[in-house]
Parts: C-alpha cells; sequence; structure tokens
C-alpha cells in the first residue's frame, strides 16, 4: 500500500532512503536552500515557495501565504504520483505545511474517504501535526469538500509541541492500516 512520508528538512535525505520514496514534495520559504536526495529524480520533485501563515503577509514584504494556485499544483504533482514508491512531503519542521499538503494528497488520491477519518489517521500517525489551516481551508475548497476537510482538520485540535525532528508515515487510503 503506498505511503505518504512526512519530514523536516533536516531528514529528507535518510526518510527518503529508508522508505524507498522517489517522488518529493518541498514546501518551503523562497529562496531556502536545500539539496534534494539523490534517490529523487528532478522531475519527480515539486518545491513550492510559501511562508508558514495564515494570512496574506501585506506589510511583511517577502512573504508568501499559501494560495489557491498553490494548492492546486499540490493536487496536480498527487494526481501524477504512481503510488509504486512513498510520496515524500516535507517543509521545515514537518509540522504545518507538510501535514495540510499531505492530507490534500490523501484526499486526491482517494477523494472518497471521510474527512474526519482522514484526520483521526493523521492525529494517529502524529501528536504533533498541525496542519496549516490556510493550505487546508484552500484544499477543502479546491477539492470540493463543502467546509468538512476545515471542519475536520479542527476537531483534532493542535498538536502537541515539536521540536521539528518528529517524522511520520500514513496511509493515504481509509482501508489501510492507517500509520506504520
Amino acid at each position: 500500500m503506498p505511503l505518504i512520508v512526512v519530514s523536516p528538512l533536516a531528514r529528507i535525505a535518510e526518510l527518503a532512503v529508508r522508505h524507498g520514496a522517489r517522488d518529493m514534495l518541498s514546501l518551503l520559504a523562497k529562496g531556502q536552500d536545500f539539496h534534494r536526495p539523490g534517490v529523487i529524480a528532478a522531475d519527480r520533485h515539486l518545491t513550492i515557495d510559501m511562508n508558514d501563515i495564515t494570512f496574506a503577509a501585506k506589510n511583511e514584504p517577502g512573504l508568501i501565504a499559501p494560495d489557491a494556485a498553490h494548492v492546486d499544483r499540490i493536487i496536480d504533482f498527487a494526481d501524477r504520483w504512481t503510488r509504486e514508491t512513498p510520496l515524500l512531503v516535507h517543509c521545515w519542521m514537518g509540522v504545518s505545511r507538510s501535514p495540510a499538503a499531505a492530507v490534500i494528497a490523501a484526499l486526491t488520491v482517494a477523494p472518497d474517504q471521510d474527512e474526519g477519518a482522514l484526520a483521526e489517521r493523521l492525529r494517529a500517525a502524529s501528536p504533533f501535526a498541525t496542519p496549516n489551516p490556510r493550505l487546508i481551508e484552500l484544499g477543502d475548497a479546491a477539492l470540493g469538500r463543502g467546509g468538512r476537510l476545515v471542519k475536520a482538520i479542527k476537531a483534532i485540535g493542535r498538536g502537541a509541541d515539536a521540536d521539528g525532528n518528529a517524522p511520520f508515515v500514513f496511509s493515504p487510503f481509509p482501508d489501510d492500516e492507517g500509520t506504520r
């Protein structure tokens, strides 16, 4: 069963190798340099420049809020994911942007699943995940979830405090065991 691996930036190479990931989605602030792991081909890697904020930062030049175009790119990338190997999704700490993108990817590849059950699988996989609410709201709209995804993510609440070193793995499919 294909899995989604959510990681902080510092552990992407280790986790790509350990889990055999060949597709990677990076959500980082513009200009934040990093090296793509050698096991991830350039054509199977998408980088989206965005900050982990929940509002359009008019008074903060240089900050990029998540927007609908970012979510469309996440959905398109998830649609093209072959699911033959795990999808690695990361941001700086692996707590906010990447869990939100992982949920959006999961609903893209398995759209018939219940949003509440998906949110519960996410929480079971990570007590630290606090999906970026703006990404979740935009994903809900783009995927036609009618507010159910927003409600489900709010229901699991804010995750526990994290130190940025708590990667996790979960299944995008509701009939799998959920976490590993």
